[in-house]
């Protein structure tokens, strides 16, 4: 028997291919995402740390996903409380910064498993990093049970090593759980732009392009390790405002939302 806080027992469906209309039956466009996270998304309208209303903000938008069917897990960043690229750019050594980005990306985890939680959702939180007392440890064929089971999952902690972003972890965790894209919110910006859209009025959202194209043009979309990840293994990249909490339901109906990032044919070739 399962517990009333699983919720239902697993979806049986098809996946349908990212690039394809989406079904007519109502179903959602992909059965497995991961959800990207910067740690600038938790701050909401605080200057440092974690904004309560947006982390409540943020458990809806999860709850309303996964209530469509949705196998949800969460890649976290930690930029509302520490970067290591920041901190290495000070005088720190770099890995040591990088480790400590890493420790405070399950701080997020646990806001946000809190948040998820108390909307009735089964959450659980992975590190990459040992922390027993408050989290798993990274396991792939748990995580992936976990889903089944219907839990959200955080992946906390990064890759475990440094020099690595947690951009590269959601594409790494992405393709280890079978997700069928990542969903890579931003804060305060509707997708991908040819510039700037915070300092130049005139910058024009990209609508769709190739993950070749974000690398050879510098696009910021994601870091060149995880775009590459993504390329090699054509996992596409939906590129979001997460300030609207309707967009990840739009995405999962198969709308037109900010930018997608697919691989064309000869690409990484």
């Amino acid at each position: 028997m399962r517990s009333a806080a699983e919720g239902p027992p697993p979806m049986t469906r098809s996946a349908i291919h990212p690039h394809s209309p989406p079904a007519g039956n109502g179903e959602p466009r992909y059965s497995r995402v991961v959800l990207k996270l910067s740690g600038e998304a938790l701050l909401g309208e605080e200057s440092y740390g974690i904004d309560p209303g947006r982390i409540a903000a943020i458990a809806r938008q999860v709850a309303d996903t996964w209530g469509r069917g949705v196998d949800l897990a969460i890649v976290v960043g930690a930029g509302n409380i520490f970067r290591g690229v920041s901190g290495a750019a000070s005088g720190m050594d770099r890995a040591t910064a990088d480790y400590m980005g890493m420790i405070a990306t399950v701080l997020n985890g646990l806001a946000l498993q809190d948040a998820i939680e108390k909307l009735g959702i089964v959450t659980r939180i992975q590190s990459a990093i040992a922390m027993q007392e408050v989290a798993e440890p990274y396991i792939r064929r748990r995580a992936i049970r976990h889903l089944e089971k219907r839990r959200v999952v955080i992946f906390a902690g990064g890759t475990g090593n440094p020099f690595f972003t947690t951009d590269t972890t959601a594409a790494l965790r992405a393709l280890e759980i079978g997700a069928q894209s990542i969903l890579m919110a931003k804060n305060r910006v509707d997708g991908v732009f040819d510039a700037d859209p915070l300092t130049d009025s005139s910058a024009t959202l990209i609508p769709r392009l190739s993950h070749m194209e974000a690398i050879e043009r510098g696009l910021r979309v994601m870091d060149t390790t995880a775009l590459t990840l993504c390329m090699d293994n054509d996992l596409p990249i939906h590129v979001f405002n997460m300030l609207d909490e309707q967009n990840i339901a739009r995405i999962m109906r198969g709308d037109a939302v900010g930018t997608i990032v697919i691989t064309e044919p000869g690409d990484g070739a």
